[in-house]
């Protein structure tokens, strides 16, 4: 009821100020709250209120019709807002529409309903704690900007849980079922120990011997959730470890350290890239000491200096190519870098119909790609957290009051609201 009653209320005021003014919340350097501005826009459309997104207008603006409550929203929250009439608005409008221009407007109409993969409330250590000894930049970011989702992992997935949701992100995890290839470094630690226990306990509670067939069963259900119509977005080694998982497939890849017993010595030789999302033609590094899955990344051998690791992003057609305009709206074309257990990706790993949305060109390397995959998107982002260069195991979890205006952050903003896009609007 109370809901119902909020939507009322947004209702009559929009009713009773539709034709005065809108606001209009301007993503270039003029914005002082960049990361917010998205959390307002959601918010507003949450409440069945019309928006607009500027595409390559001021840094990808966006708009909506002027309320003193979405005026006073602004302000509690520290998002810079103009508020013009419409006129004022139409004539933007139809600046944007001339065809010599590369800009667009695109109607975000039903916020997406959000699902992050993540370890739940129920999936702690024995005290209580959690045991994730590292942060997650996407759930971090969207705590900051005010935007809610709900944690799902292994359980809820099997259970069919993602047909309930628009968009999942997955960060941190291990797709392969090796735990991150910790074990050299952390493998006495209480939370790797805590982490193996738990993963085998959900395994056999879903019949599984072994962790790396749970996961390979969450990763078809993901693919499926995809192929349905979801959007994934994935983050550091959800990337290629989940590509690993789904071409390994019949496979054993883990060593006895992971699952008991050794690997399929022939494990390369059986690879099916035919399953995969995005990459190709890749090697699995089998050495179960080494900190990295495969040769995919682009993390070691990596010379550049990490005061020049920047990547550029791409410059697309706003009116012909309006997903991946969207992907790489920003207020700078040129990103500040971020290590993570998967960095960036060797670009002659990556099969023909991926795009790559931003590179670091020095290294050859693609940083940021997107594809359809039957009725849906995946989107992977390389790297762990995008103000933080080097984030370590068990570092302190950045701030983003410290970093309101992040590039790196408003990348995965960008994707969260993609999906409130008019359907036409993301076709490829």
């Amino acid at each position: 009821m109370k809901k119902i009653l909020v939507s009322l209320a947004f209702s009559l005021l929009f009713a009773s100020q539709m034709s005065a003014s809108f606001m209009l919340l301007p993503m270039d350097v003029e914005q002082q709250n960049h990361l917010k501005a998205y959390g307002i826009t959601y918010w507003v459309i949450s409440n069945n209120v019309e928006a607009w997104w500027l595409l390559n207008y001021r840094g990808g603006s966006f708009a909506f019709p002027h309320t003193l409550v979405f005026e006073k929203e602004c302000k509690t929250r520290g998002v810079s807002y103009e508020v013009i009439p419409d006129g004022a608005f139409n004539h933007i409008l139809s600046e944007i529409a001339q065809p010599e221009v590369n800009m667009d407007a695109v109607k975000l109409e039903k916020a997406p309903k959000i699902a992050v993969y993540t370890p739940t409330d129920a999936f702690k250590s024995q005290r209580g704690d959690d045991i994730q000894p590292w942060d997650d930049a996407v759930t971090l970011v969207l705590t900051y900007a005010e935007i809610p989702f709900d944690k799902v992992y292994d359980d809820e997935v099997l259970a069919d849980k993602l047909t309930e949701y628009d968009w999942l992100h997955l960060h941190h995890e291990d797709f392969t079922g090796q735990y991150g290839k910790f074990y050299a470094g952390y493998h006495t630690h209480e939370w790797y120990r805590e982490n193996q226990r738990l993963s085998e306990e959900i395994a056999a509670r879903h019949g599984f011997q072994k962790v790396s067939q749970l996961k390979l069963a969450v990763a078809k259900r993901i693919k499926e959730y995809v192929a349905g119509g979801g959007f994934m977005f994935a983050m550091c080694s959800a990337t290629d470890t989940y590509d690993i998982a789904l071409a390994a497939e019949g496979s054993d890849i883990c060593d006895k350290y992971y699952d008991g017993d050794g690997p399929d010595p022939n494990a390369n030789s059986k690879l099916d890239f035919s399953k995969t999302f995005a990459f190709k033609d890749f090697e699995l590094v089998m050495n179960p000491m080494e900190y990295e899955h495969s040769n995919i990344d682009s993390h070691y051998g990596r010379t550049i200096d990490p005061e020049q690791d920047y990547f550029t992003l791409f410059d697309f057609s706003a009116k012909w190519d309006p997903v991946p305009t969207m992907l790489t709206q920003c207020q700078t074309r040129t990103v500040k870098g971020f290590m993570g257990q998967s960095t960036a990706f060797q670009k002659q790993y990556l099969k023909s119909n991926v795009l790559v949305l931003g590179e670091t060109k020095p290294m050859k390397e693609a940083r940021y790609i997107h594809s359809p995959y039957g009725q849906g998107f995946f989107t992977f982002y390389g790297g762990h957290d995008p103000e933080d260069y080097r984030h370590y195991v068990q570092d302190p979890d950045t701030d983003l009051n410290l970093h309101p205006n992040s590039p790196g952050y408003r990348l995965i903003l960008n994707n969260v609201l993609f999906p409130a896009a008019r359907k036409k609007e993301r076709k490829t």
